[in-house]
């Protein structure tokens, strides 16, 4: 298989873009008016940062709790915090850090924030803002999403800095995330290592945290990709910046043995504290009973790792109820006491099971990964990219993307048939997931209609609302098995430039697949564009079809599937909704054919 073209530099790293170093230099520059300041956890924790808190604990051989926090309402946050802090300590629970659901507005540059649409999260401005987060309670408070790789990232790192936060993410946001409305990447690009330079100037160690499932590594196919990406985001941050990176990872690690196997390749190749293991959020396919056995499984496997090696990682039990809604406080207490409880039973087990399956993944993880750093940095010196400029290389990785940059530098084998283009060491565990489900879906579909669709040449676009996008992988995977034709209306997508992608290239339907709390208003939106097209196109949306209302006391999301069917739109929970718009569309097709 011949590997797909690559961009030119000039492509890739335009002459508009600063030197890496020059940002640095004005990042340490900051360093003298905007430092690590103190607050209760430190204080009480009696640490100069969290890194140093989690070697304590590590070397004390205590596993550590992350709550994450998802209300909209600074004041039910703080609430939020209290109340799980002191109920779970009441019951021998330890809390030791509170990650916060921040609104993807904040991405934004400070100025340009109330002009913006606002998501789920809440928004803070100031260092006041942050320090009324991290005076709450004496655990660490965890700021990720939308903090660093987005244009406003140097504001939120200073705001972050002085109200005494010690590990600041999401890292792995800057290669993957796009905020709407947002195309200058450049900017986003020089305000992220500008921010990380001054993370870099601190006079106390400041963890860069990078969620992998939120970047390249929760797209590749191959997880020693996935570990390679550690490799390479290491370089980036270690190497070429002088900060440390702390990687979590999780969300779509569903297999105890792949957790297991992740965990111990993962510590062969860093030995910067863990921010956390995030739970598996996709298993949770069950009633909230039903979803303790998902909890258990997961849990379980990431106690045997830190009891084998203590990375520093705390552990994050998921309420059940995440596959329906935000989940409320008595529900966060109800995941980080079972977690607890699970800790004290599960950690005498290890000995019980067999490493050797463990140490087997794992080392074939290391080995893939380390290849695919060295080729991809080969690469992009092939390229003409100055892998010494961290701007340069990081813009350059984020241009390529996931997909060429695996299928050109990925360990495995070339093989046209595999969904990477290259035979996997180790498969993604969400690409065997998305066969396996595609499959199952097309069982259901009858023969004469996926006939019918085959010979009706429909053309689908296929777009996201957000950054996740497995559910539109699973769409344009499942209509090329029908023999329709996908055509990618992006990730992220903006209403106006989804619409005019599918006029465009002349689809018959658009399917947005959506994730949480958002789905009505860009349902509307698309809507609107259509309307301002002049055009008339079946609308399906599937994924969490729910949002959180204007007027909500609560800050949680609401079903909005039937005011999405008053709008005209075609609401779709599983992939079924689709079919049969599509099975519509064939039949009126073909008797337009037969009437002509």
């Amino acid at each position: 298989m011949t590997a797909p073209a690559l961009p030119r530099l000039a492509d890739l790293v335009p002459p508009s873009l600063r030197p890496g170093a020059e940002l640095l230099a004005q990042g340490a520059a900051m360093a003298r008016d905007w430092q690590v300041g103190r607050n209760l956890f430190l204080d009480t924790a009696g640490v100069a940062c969290e890194a140093d808190y989690k070697r304590r604990m590590a070397g004390e051989g205590r596993i550590m709790q992350h709550a994450h926090i998802g209300f909209r309402s600074v004041e039910r946050t703080l609430e939020a915090i209290r109340t799980v802090h002191e109920s779970c300590a009441k019951l021998g629970v330890g809390v030791d850090r509170f990650g916060i659901t921040l609104d993807w507005s904040m991405g934004y540059p400070l100025a340009e924030r109330d002009k913006r649409p606002r998501g789920t999260g809440i928004v803070l401005s100031g260092p006041e803002d942050f320090s009324r987060i991290t005076g709450v309670v004496p655990a660490a408070a965890h700021f990720g999403d939308f903090m660093l790789g987005l244009p406003g990232a140097v504001e939120n790192t200073r705001a972050a800095l002085a109200a005494g936060v010690t590990t600041v993410g999401n890292l792995g946001q800057y290669f993957t995330f796009r905020l709407p409305d947002w195309d200058d990447d450049v900017a986003t690009t020089e305000a992220t290592v500008t921010a990380l330079g001054l993370i870099a100037a601190q006079p106390v160690e400041v963890l860069v945290h990078s969620n992998l499932d939120d970047g390249f590594a929760g797209l590749f196919s191959d997880m020693s990709s996935a570990l390679g990406m550690v490799l390479i985001e290491k370089y980036i941050v270690e190497e070429l910046i002088g900060a440390r990176a702390s990687h979590c990872y999780g969300h779509h690690f569903t297999a105890p043995l792949v957790r297991l196997a992740f965990h111990h390749a993962l510590m062969q190749v860093t030995d910067t504290p863990g921010s956390m293991i995030f739970g598996n959020t996709v298993s949770y396919k069950s009633t909230p009973a039903g979803n303790f056995a998902s909890l258990a499984s997961y849990l379980q496997a990431d106690i045997w790792s830190l009891r084998r090696q203590h990375s520093g990682h705390a552990i994050n039990p998921v309420p059940v109820t995440e596959n329906e809604r935000i989940p409320d406080t008595d529900e966060i207490i109800d995941a980080q006491t079972f977690a607890g409880k699970l800790g004290e039973h599960a950690s005498g087990s290890l000995g019980l099971i067999d490493l050797a399956p463990v140490d087997a993944m794992a080392e074939s993880l290391v080995a893939g990964a380390h290849k695919f750093r060295c080729r991809v940095l080969a690469g992009l010196a092939d390229l003409g990219v100055d892998i010494a400029d961290a701007a340069a290389i990081m813009l350059a990785l984020r241009r390529i993307g996931p997909r060429r940059l695996e299928a050109a530098y990925g360990s495995g084998a070339p093989d046209r048939a595999a969904w990477g283009g290259r035979r996997a060491l180790v498969e993604a565990e969400w690409v065997e997931e998305l066969r396996h489900e595609t499959e199952g879906w097309l069982d259901k579909v009858a023969a004469p209609v996926r006939a019918g669709i085959g010979q009706a040449g429909l053309k689908v676009c296929v777009a996201s609302s957000d950054v996740h996008e497995h559910g539109k992988s699973l769409i344009e995977h499942l209509l090329t098995r029908l023999d329709a034709e996908p055509v990618d209306g992006g990730t992220s997508a903006d209403p106006d430039d989804l619409v005019a992608i599918a006029l465009a290239n002349g689809c018959d339907v658009i399917a947005i697949s959506t994730y949480n709390g958002i789905a009505l208003r860009f349902a509307t939106e698309v809507l609107a564009a259509l309307e301002r097209a002049g055009a008339r196109l079946p609308v399906c949306i599937g994924g969490r079809l729910n949002q959180i209302p204007e007027d909500s006391n609560s800050g949680l999301p609401v079903d909005v599937t039937d005011d999405l069917a008053r709008l005209g739109v075609i609401p779709c929970p599983t992939p079924e909704g689709l079919v049969a718009e599509l099975e519509t569309l064939a039949r009126m097709r073909s008797a337009q054919a037969g009437a002509a």
